[in-house]
């Protein structure tokens, strides 16, 4: 072994700061599901009073995997952490409505609870939901490894920045992939396959608006990719499977490939 180049990665470990590993940041996740939707694990609490204390645990330990994340100047950790727990009533109604729109979306379900602990839709949409409000703290590392975890466990494909509104369905799953910038309405609902991506991948535009719009009460079927930062999808539109969008729909509009003559 080369001596200088052990003195190179020791230089490299050293000057690294640490982070917690991806099994950490996804048992604390866990946790945090744990105590939002009762069905996803085996907890008993014998009191709001354990419950309060099994919060405060959680505080104690996202301030151990935020070690990693290089905040704000002037920002402390101990306000990032008050300001994300005053969210969970939030992400706890966000993610009820979209419970309820996984179960009456799918015939399937025969209970919220079937949706709590076994849809992969449901455990995407929970990773997103509380990635994302740790993105809008500006946190950038931990977000992007429980999106990661959600994707190594799911098949999803969701960027904690993308904005999703209330009563978000993904039926199946496998596949789904929304961008960064994405921004989703309220009532939507997508099957496996789909792809709202960039026209660009250059790192000069990482800071524009680089995937589509989907407006309220729109499903997109499987296989579908739509495309670009000034593309809209309208509202109430259905876009069929296996579609290729770079261009805005109009609202309560029908797109679909007709197989028979090869255009749509």
């Amino acid at each position: 072994m080369d001596n200088a180049f052990a003195q190179q990665l020791f230089n490299e470990h050293l000057a690294t700061p640490k982070c917690p590993s991806p099994q950490k940041v996804g048992e604390w996740f866990e946790k945090l599901l744990a105590i939002l939707f009762p069905g996803t694990c085996e907890i008993e609490f014998q009191s709001p009073k354990d419950v309060e204390v099994f919060l405060a645990k959680l505080e104690t330990d996202l301030s151990t995997i935020l070690v990693c994340d290089t905040l704000e100047e002037g920002v402390q950790k101990k306000d990032i952490i008050t300001a994300f727990f005053d969210k969970l009533p939030t992400i706890k109604n966000l993610l009820d409505k979209d419970v309820e729109s996984i179960f009456q979306g799918d015939p399937a379900a025969k209970s919220y609870a079937e949706v709590t602990r076994s849809y992969p839709g449901f455990f995407a949409i929970a990773s997103h939901r509380i990635a994302h409000e740790l993105h809008k703290l500006n946190i950038s590392l931990i977000p992007r490894m429980i999106s990661e975890l959600s994707k190594s466990r799911t098949g999803i494909d969701i960027h904690p920045g993308a904005k999703i509104g209330e009563y978000f369905c993904i039926d199946h799953g496998t596949g789904v992939v929304i961008g960064e910038t994405s921004i989703i309405g309220n009532n939507v609902k997508l099957y496996q396959g789909v792809t709202l991506g960039a026209l660009s991948v250059a790192k000069q535009d990482a800071k524009k608006k680089r995937h589509p719009t989907i407006e309220d009460s729109v499903v997109i079927y499987a296989g579908a990719t739509i495309l670009g930062g000034k593309t809209t999808v309208g509202k109430n539109s259905m876009i069929g499977g296996n579609v290729w969008i770079t261009k805005s729909v109009p609202p309560n509009s029908k797109l679909y490939y007709k197989a028979e003559n090869h255009s749509y």
